[in-house]
């Protein structure tokens, strides 16, 4: 079996060809699209703000190390365009950036040096 490697990845598009009724619906949930409910989950946390401009979700992948960063932030940006469909809403420019969560070094500020 494969190494997994957890990924966290952004996904950021804009709102495109949006109708009446998906404009309404997106300014009525707005307060619970905020940045600070956005989280990095397998489903997918979606942000934006009330001017609709563009949009941003975060998604926790795990996929096989071998296949990189990019396979996850194609994984992603699949299950993007999936949620974006299923809500019937129009979309254009995605764009995504990952990062391995397992190889990720951690720089632990304010921590002195053995012998300080």
């Amino acid at each position: 079996m494969a190494t997994q490697h957890t990924y966290r990845v952004i996904v950021r598009g804009k709102w495109d060809a949006l109708t009446a009724e998906s404009r309404a619906k997106l300014l009525a949930e707005v307060n619970d699209h905020g940045l600070s409910q956005l989280r990095f989950t397998p489903e997918g946390s979606l942000a934006y703000d009330a001017a609709l401009q563009s949009f941003t979700y975060r998604y926790v992948i795990v996929s096989d190390a071998s296949d990189g960063e990019e396979m996850a932030a194609a994984l992603a940006e699949d299950r993007a365009e999936t949620a974006l469909k299923a809500a019937g809403l129009g979309y254009r420019e995605l764009r995504s950036s990952a990062t391995d969560m397992d190889t990720m070094k951690i720089n632990r500020k304010g921590r002195q040096p053995q012998g300080s």
